[in-house]
């Protein structure tokens, strides 16, 4: 039996989206249009509450879309100091577009609106200027944590009121919407732009979309050109895109339940710990604390047993559920953990 608990990513398109894809009506989106790709960006458009949207290959491209499109090189980008944008996009902000950055501690994620005042640059020619201020919903270093609507509105406010922007990377906004009850569009009003992965949960074989008011996605438009991210009948995927927002968002909730019982199967294992209260979505951080065993050894030993996890660092793997694995897979972790750990 083969479990893969590496990502929501590794999803495979079900036969109705493989139909979807298929039947597409297609066009060179970069020419005249493509009439999916425009489907697929107003109806994420008014997911999320903004002017408008831009279809793009990867989250990453879409995070870095924005940070291209609100500062200039030299300008300074604030963000939490485990955000994705600064510790999994292989440097990105510096190598394209000239940022350096200002990491703060935050809480699960959540910033201290205090603290980003405090690191808000003065009007002073010997300084930077303060570019960017970047959230992220859910957090995945601590998690998949859902950032509260009170802090994300508090960090908001501050940004705004000093005349900065706030992106958020909300590649798995998804997740707290379903987790929280709280519409995409409340959490999308904290942020000027929004990123959104259609590929982490949703189903969809690739891309995301990054959304905002209308000025913005001029700007956005030249930097996607410029990262080469303007596909042609890119009509295919997009259907698949459009699937995955519109039948996908609420069955993410069972991901929800099933990282609970494999949380709880985990913890029935001495030397093996979830963080206090379990998870809040889909992603499961797992610490091992077991004398003479780390946590790639551990990955390692699994995988020999044909169950994929992914190691995060020396003393933590990341378990995360999704549509392809179900409570058969946590039986098999179940029984390949008592067979590696007794």
């Amino acid at each position: 039996m083969e479990s893969d608990f590496r990502s929501d990513t590794v999803t495979r398109p079900c036969a109705a989206m493989r139909a979807a894809m298929a039947a597409a009506e297609v066009g060179d989106d970069v020419l005249d249009g493509d009439p999916t790709v425009a489907a697929l960006e107003k109806e994420g458009a008014a997911w999320l509450g903004k002017d408008g949207a831009l279809f793009v290959p990867s989250g990453t491209m879409a995070n870095q879309i924005a940070m291209g499109a609100w500062t200039r090189p030299g300008d300074e980008l604030i963000a939490e100091r485990e955000a994705h944008v600064l510790v999994y996009e292989a440097g990105a902000a510096g190598a394209l577009h000239g940022l350096q950055s200002v990491t703060l501690a935050g809480h699960k994620g959540a910033l201290d609106p205090a603290q980003v005042a405090a690191a808000l640059r003065p009007d002073f020619v010997h300084c930077p200027r303060t570019g960017l201020v970047c959230v992220e919903q859910t957090h995945m270093a601590s998690g998949g944590s859902v950032v509260p609507l009170e802090n994300l509105r508090a960090v908001a406010e501050v940004a705004r009121a000093a005349g900065v922007a706030v992106h958020m990377d909300g590649a798995r906004l998804a997740h707290a919407v379903v987790a929280s009850g709280v519409a995409a569009r409340d959490y999308a009003a904290c942020a000027d732009s929004v990123s959104l992965c259609l590929s982490k949960g949703l189903g969809a074989p690739v891309g995301s979309l990054i959304a905002g008011p209308a000025e913005f996605l001029e700007r956005a438009r030249r930097v996607r050109k410029q990262l080469g991210g303007w596909m042609r009948q890119a009509g295919i995927i997009a259907a698949a895109g459009r699937m995955a927002l519109a039948e996908n968002v609420e069955r993410l909730a069972d991901d929800h339940l099933l990282a609970k019982e494999l949380a709880a199967v985990v913890e029935g294992f001495s030397g093996l710990g979830v963080p206090a209260g379990g998870p809040e979505t889909n992603l499961v951080p797992v610490r091992v604390e077991r004398e003479g065993l780390g946590a790639e050894q551990l990955a390692a030993s699994l995988g020999e047993r044909g169950v994929r996890v992914m190691a995060l660092s020396p003393a933590v793997l990341r378990f995360v559920t999704h549509r392809d694995v179900s409570g058969e897979n946590i039986a098999h972790l179940q029984r390949s953990l008592a067979q590696i750990l007794s």
